[in-house]
């Protein structure tokens, strides 16, 4: 079938396995590649709902394409008449791949037919679509031998109705079976795939190295399925608060709103006295109660909550429809507890039992079990051997989804360790849930532990793999103060002085980088860029040859990623200063996979014009070719000669910049600052920075009106700029 786009049918041979995760870690995958990328669910559910897979894969990865464009038909059709489906949904198929690059096709959900005979559906319409397979088979509740038991029996009836494998993912594997169920799974492809398999691991990333990796290192049957294994991941399947107020027909009395998206790990009901429901709390519990015994028990559950002590609870259910007496609500209007409180109609123990029944969904509305689920995938797949025997070429364009998803895939691939000094700020807190649920860096958060914990339960966030450190340790004041007084003799320090200096989170986040506690440093949410860097300068210092610290700022345009520099640091650079600040700025971009074309900004191009200004800019485009003789550079040169070809051609025709620019470099901070701010709002561009280059190890600056997602943007550019140090862990 001649389509523009490769795609891959995703199906399932059970209703709990997990095809979801599956499905959002191949379409995160595919996004790094393609920039016209598509979703598409050959049977939906009619009667005007919207299928949540499709709206949450169309949401993340701003697909323009239509809901109605990207679902095939619905159950009713098929049961009326599968061929005639099977022929709708080979159309509609068609019709949107010619639009896409790339293309995930998520099979049915086993929600009104029998297992048998809706995976015989799936197998049928991969066939006629032409795609192939990527098998999901749960892991859970079964042997390593049941599971191999079940993908043999699917292989077999794929095999019968002409459809073709590509890969096998065991979702939900018990922790601790993964390697069991691999080696068993692999022995399903036969004697070749199982001496291909006995390499599993080597080299690959995380849990996912399949047989069809190593085949592929051997020369081995490259037909062979690729095996993955993802293992279990408790907090997907948990419903969140707000899941369970749906439920519940729910109303909130109390607490934060945001926190209705906190997972409830497990349900307790509060039949019986507050201390032995005290005794029955767990981390992340919801706790359901009689309305009517709310005057001892509420308070007793808030003080819990708050108490260090005590496990964070996630919720709390009242049911009856009882008014809460006046007292009550003076205490929760007087308290400002996040706890969400809600109140419900329905008695104590039907509610009980409809809440067991809910099951966590991964959607649009859900962005923790988001980011969980793309952190379980990436460690248990290997996504580039997998887009590679799918055949998934790279786009040309990089869209700015493009590029932050490729740099999150480099910073995951070999972690850095980060350090987070600011974190009193919520921001903070936030950016290091979402990085620590990617799996894109080893974190560590400065504070005191109990309010940042206490904190961040409040906030429902999981911090669990993050480290916090008090910048008031005594051992590593004391470290710190000498090795600073070291350092700074020749300005005349003191240990006492050092000692209260370093205790400054800015200092003590940057000692821990010099003493190689941690890998790079991200700051500013809460203080100025001065005190933010001032430290590096002092104690992290530039690296060889370089004679200045500057900045960049990538900007992410629709189709393409430049950088500017220096937007940020040096006012009004020299013409040695403005060298450095170019041949820096190339080699960060080239770093960050952007090809370096220098253009030397000017208001005038090439030989033409004359000035001061000029004049510092033509010398420092002499003196950067001098430092860097292949490195393709343009100066002086006017923006639009430097960014659009037919006015290249007028101004300076047979220039290897001109034209094609993709470092632009400023010749003051004045014009650096408003250039990337105009191209930001008139382009709408998004603009990333500033980073810092120059320096010895990595340390970055954030806006103090820097968003999450800023954060967490400039902790990932900053854990693979720790990679191209070369810094190694020292496990300090």
């Amino acid at each position: 079938m001649d389509t523009a786009a490769q795609g891959l049918y995703i199906t399932s041979t059970d209703a709990a396995s997990g095809k979801t995760v599956v499905a959002l870690g191949v379409a995160e995958a595919m996004s790094r590649r393609v920039r016209r990328l598509g979703v598409f669910r050959p049977v939906v559910h009619g009667g005007g709902a919207v299928d949540e897979v499709v709206d949450l894969i169309r949401t993340r990865y701003r697909i323009e394409e239509s809901y109605e464009s990207c679902v095939g038909t619905t159950y009713d059709a098929v049961h009326l008449d599968p061929a005639r489906a099977v022929e709708t949904i080979v159309d509609r198929y068609r019709a949107l791949a010619a639009r896409c690059e790339a293309l995930v096709v998520v099979g049915s959900d086993y929600t009104d037919a029998a297992t048998s005979t809706e995976f015989g559906f799936n197998a049928t319409v991969a066939a006629n679509l032409a795609l192939p397979v990527l098998l999901v088979v749960g892991g859970m509740d079964r042997t390593p031998q049941d599971v191999a038991a079940v993908v043999r029996v699917s292989r077999q009836e794929l095999a019968r109705l002409h459809a073709t494998e590509l890969a096998v993912v065991v979702n939900r594997v018990p922790a601790g079976q993964e390697e069991p169920v691999r080696r068993e799974v692999v022995g399903v492809f036969g004697p070749t795939a199982a001496a291909a398999g006995s390499g599993v691991g080597a080299g690959a990333t995380g849990a996912g190295a399949g047989a069809g990796e190593a085949s592929n290192a051997g020369g081995t049957d490259t037909a062979t399925p690729l095996v993955f294994t993802i293992p279990e991941v408790p907090g997907l399947t948990a419903p969140t608060i707000r899941d369970l107020v749906r439920s519940a027909d729910g109303v909130q009395i109390s607490g934060d709103p945001a926190l209705l998206d906190r997972e409830a790990s497990t349900l307790v009901v509060a039949a019986m006295s507050l201390p032995n429901v005290l005794d029955r709390l767990t981390e992340g519990v919801a706790v359901i109660a009689p309305g009517d015994r709310t005057a001892g028990l509420v308070p007793g559950l808030l003080a819990a909550h708050d108490a260090s002590n005590f496990p964070a609870l996630s919720g709390v259910f009242l049911t009856g429809g009882f008014t809460l007496p006046a007292s009550v609500s003076r205490l929760l209007d007087g308290v400002h507890s996040p706890l969400p409180i809600i109140a419900t109609t329905q008695d104590t123990l039907p509610t009980a039992l409809q809440l067991a029944a809910v099951r966590g969904e991964i959607t649009a509305d859900h962005p923790g079990k988001v980011e969980t689920a793309l952190g379980a995938f990436a460690r248990g797949v290997d996504t580039s051997t997998l887009l590679d025997r799918l055949n998934v070429t790279r786009s040309v364009a990089v869209t700015p989804l493009m590029f932050q998803s490729q740099l999150l895939e480099r910073a995951r691939s070999e972690r850095r360790r980060i350090v987070l000094p600011e974190g009193t700020d919520d921001r903070i807190l936030r950016a290091a849930d979402i990085v620590a649920r990617r799996g894109a860096a080893d974190l560590t958060v400065l504070g005191e532990e109990e309010r940042v914990r206490t904190r961040a339960n409040a906030l429902g966030l999981d911090l669990a793999g993050v480290r916090v450190v008090s910048p008031s340790d005594p051992d590593l004041v004391e470290e710190f103060g000498h090795e600073y007084t070291r350092l700074r003799a020749h300005k005349g320090m003191t240990l006492d002085r050092a000692r209260d200096l370093v205790q400054d989170v800015s200092y003590f986040g940057t000692m821990m980088v010099h003493t190689g506690r941690a890998d790079g440093m991200v700051s500013g949410a809460v203080h100025t860029t001065a005190h933010t860097i001032r430290p590096a300068f002092e104690i992290i210092r530039t690296e060889p040859g370089v004679s200045v610290v500057s900045s960049v700022f990538f900007m992410l345009l629709a189709d393409r990623v430049l950088v500017y520099g220096d937007c940020a640091v040096i006012p009004d650079p020299d013409a040695v200063q403005l060298a450095d600040i170019a041949v820096s700025s190339a080699r960060t971009a080239q770093a960050f996979g952007v090809q370096p074309r220098v253009a030397m900004l000017s208001y005038s191009s090439g030989e033409s014009g004359s000035g001061e200004d000029v004049e510092k800019v033509r010398e420092a485009a002499k003196l950067a070719r001098a430092r860097d003789p292949e490195l393709p550079l343009e100066g002086p040169i006017q923006y639009d000669a430097a960014a659009d070809p037919e006015v290249a051609a007028l101004k300076l025709p047979g220039s290897a910049v001109a034209g094609r620019a993709t470092v632009f470099i400023v010749p003051d901070l004045n014009t650096g600052n408003n250039l990337y701010k105009a191209v930001q709002r008139s382009a709408g561009a998004i603009a990333v920075g500033p980073v810092l280059q120059g320096l010895r190890k990595p340390v970055n600056d954030l806006s103090r009106g820097a968003l999450v997602q800023d954060i967490v943007n400039t902790i990932v550019i900053t854990a693979v700029q720790a990679q191209e140090h070369g810094t190694e862990k020292s496990g300090q």
